[in-house]
């Protein structure tokens, strides 16, 4: 091999060496940015630091939200005993689930119920790029509002989990995301209706959102109705105390109102 050839071999091996190095360092610094939100789902962190993002709003209100419909076979029996007591809820839909039943959509709507995003497809948004992530909510949002005629303003991201892609995204497309206070782990196989009931009012206060599912499409089988059977008394122990419940338009939070389409 001639010196000039060994010269340039040499120097093709630090280039190499040099990109392999920027690439190790690159590669962990883009990972952590993208998953950086995700400090968002420990629930005591969010709640002290995150308030707006937590859906905490007035003191004497509480905000009733459910996840993962519409389902054709538990959603009505939400509705109706929604109905029954004279109050509305917001329905974080899922894109997938609105296409199949898009009366019941229509019909949640038509009943006063505020409808939100939860995505198309209920996957970790960790394992999704800025791309597909926007493509996902683009999707969800188009498909919701058509049904509807207002545009949703609210996504709650599935696993209520944020990327820094959800968050360019739900800027890009008009949406604020909203997460919860209280939560009834209501998808688990071991739930009960006074399991469901207890989780929720531990550490609901004034001001909070609750998070149910009115649907088992990723949660076990039948686990809605443990949810249905605890809703009741979810909302008498919220009377008992002296809190309003209703919808997160209503909650005194920020973009909680449709814009017409």
């Amino acid at each position: 091999m001639t010196p000039q050839r060994s010269t340039g071999a040499a120097r093709s091996a630090r280039s190499a060496r040099t990109l392999l190095r920027a690439g190790s360092v690159a590669l962990p610094v883009l990972a952590l940015a993208h998953g950086a939100p995700t400090v968002a789902t420990f629930g005591p962190l969010r709640n002290r630091f995150m308030p707006r993002l937590s859906g905490q709003g007035r003191p004497g209100h509480v905000a009733l939200t459910f996840d993962d419909g519409p389902d054709d076979l538990s959603t009505p029996h939400f509705l109706r005993l929604l109905d029954t007591r004279g109050l509305r809820a917001t329905f974080f839909l899922l894109g997938s689930m609105a296409v199949r039943s898009p009366w019941l959509v229509r019909e949640m709507t038509a009943a006063g119920h505020e409808v939100a995003l939860h995505g198309w497809a209920h996957r970790p948004l960790l394992l999704r790029g800025p791309r597909s992530t926007y493509e996902d909510l683009a999707r969800a949002r188009d498909t919701v509002g058509g049904l509807t005629g207002t545009q949703p303003l609210l996504f709650r991201p599935p696993y209520g989990v944020l990327t820094t892609g959800a968050q360019l995204a739900c800027h890009r497309l008009g949406l604020t995301p909203v997460l919860w206070t209280a939560w009834g782990e209501d998808w688990r196989r071991r739930a009960t209706p006074e399991s469901v009931h207890d989780t929720v009012v531990a550490d609901l206060r004034g001001g909070g959102t609750i998070l149910l599912h009115d649907s088992d499409c990723t949660s076990a089988v039948g686990s809605w109705r443990n949810t249905l059977i605890a809703l009741p008394r979810i909302l008498d122990t919220c009377q008992e105390r002296g809190w309003q419940v209703g919808p997160l338009r209503e909650h005194g939070t920020r973009g909680a109102a449709g814009r017409k389409r």
